[in-house]
């Protein structure tokens, strides 16, 4: 007899639980991962989706079609304004899917308005903005689960145990990288007007007054400094996640990043698509890099994370792990200094597994989150010193008692989050 939990038995299944056992979820921007987020909480007994927010009514529209088409037949509630959504009183969390540059806002709302909160990664658009965020879910005692959904994946947990045993020897430098060949050219195409249905002014929201211009739009908007930081906030924040966890680092002493738009100078985007960044921690070195339109990465990898021992490397990316040794030689034969460990793949669905545990601190049957606002803070400031690193082209000294750079003025605008259209910075 097969054990799947098809969407019409955990409808069936929902039904016949207690009010007490059941969790009403919202989604403020459920275009993109937004809506992977809540299928794959909706996977879980008890959850249910009962309103949605989104700028662009198409979507609105598209989303409840395709509840009802997995099986969800109960009422769900739509809003073009998610403040609206946020005094829904049956609401119990909220999951946050909107553009980078709305994160914070949506948040500390969220928080304020006493929804726990499962928020799309990067944690926000600035390094102010995550401070800002971490304090207002320790004031609201709101539980707050950020999507960095590789830290639920079984190939870090096992990548870290290894590491952990010493097996590698002294680590120097671990590399991160997201080598992105599907990435094309983004065309130039002229403004115009938004698509019916779509509220731009409100997709604007913080971000500076512009004419709508569709690459600037849903999925694009990550290569534009207005919304996003690229490459480096996209995919870097999963990888030196994952890096500075294992090594047990949080601030970097230097920053220093080279690149530009070295493979599609002409194209739309502004955020560069070729980038190296070097972060300089009390004992190691770590080294982002990226590029679009290459597959080739390191290791042969498109991405992944390498710790570089003096004993050997070993090298985890979404797919699994592996431990390369390092030799000596005697008499003439090289001799490992430690065991090759083989490609061991994945077991586990990492984003479902991270929306589990998001459910069950809510329910209290775990008491430790996965990526809490505090460790999703971590990762997005580094990322964000990666960007200015490269924006100012210095080599850039932090400060972590001060919480600022050294002597720096440029680098310190770039710390603080700046607001336009009337809308300000939550207060906390």
């Amino acid at each position: 007899m097969s054990n799947l939990i098809t969407a019409q038995s955990a409808n069936s299944l929902f039904k016949t639980m207690a009010p007490s056992d059941r969790l009403n979820f919202g989604v403020i921007g459920c275009n993109g991962m937004g809506w992977s987020d809540m299928s794959a909480h909706l996977k879980i007994p008890g959850v249910q989706c009962v309103a949605m927010a989104d700028v662009d009514q198409s979507v609105l529209d598209r989303r409840a079609s395709d509840l009802k088409k997995a099986g969800h037949n109960n009422k769900v509630s739509l809003y073009k304004d998610y403040r609206k959504l946020l005094e829904n009183k049956d609401i119990d969390a909220v999951i946050i899917g909107t553009p980078d540059h709305w994160h914070c806002l949506n948040f500390v709302d969220a928080c304020q308005a006493g929804k726990h909160v499962y928020v799309e990664k990067p944690l926000a658009n600035s390094i102010e903005e995550c401070s800002v965020m971490v304090k207002a879910a320790q004031q609201n005692n709101t539980i707050a689960q950020v999507g960095q959904w590789q830290r639920s994946g079984s190939q870090y947990r096992e990548a870290a145990e290894y590491v952990a045993s010493g097996a590698l020897g002294k680590i120097r430098l671990v590399k991160c990288w997201a080598y992105q060949g599907w990435m094309k050219p983004v065309p130039v195409v002229a403004n115009s007007t938004p698509p019916e249905g779509v509220d731009y002014n409100m997709w604007l929201g913080p971000a500076p007054k512009r004419d709508f211009n569709k690459n600037r739009f849903h999925f694009n908007f990550r290569w534009f400094w207005d919304y996003a930081g690229g490459l480096m906030t996209d995919w870097g924040v999963h990888e030196i996640d994952i890096a500075l966890k294992i090594m047990n680092a949080s601030a970097p002493k230097s920053i220093i990043a080279s690149g530009g738009k070295f493979a599609y100078p002409n194209d739309a985007s502004e955020t560069p698509d070729t980038l190296q960044t070097v972060f300089e921690y009390e004992d190691f070195n770590l080294l982002w890099e990226h590029a679009t339109g290459i597959n080739q990465g390191n290791y042969g990898r498109t991405e992944g994370i390498a710790f570089i021992g003096n004993n050997g490397t070993l090298v985890v990316d979404r797919q699994g792990w592996e431990v390369m040794p390092e030799y000596d030689y005697k008499d003439g034969k090289r001799d490992p200094k430690t065991t090759k460990v083989e490609m061991t793949k994945r077991s586990n669905e990492a984003l479902d597994d991270h929306a589990q545990n998001f459910v069950d601190v809510i329910k209290g049957n775990s008491k430790e989150l996965h990526c809490s606002v505090e460790q999703g803070s971590i990762s997005a400031i580094n990322a964000h010193m990666g960007n200015i690193a490269y924006k100012t082209g210095q080599k850039i000294y932090w400060d972590k008692e001060k919480n600022q750079f050294k002597d720096n003025d440029a680098a310190n605008y770039l710390v603080k989050a700046h607001y336009h259209n009337g809308w300000e910075l939550p207060k906390v």
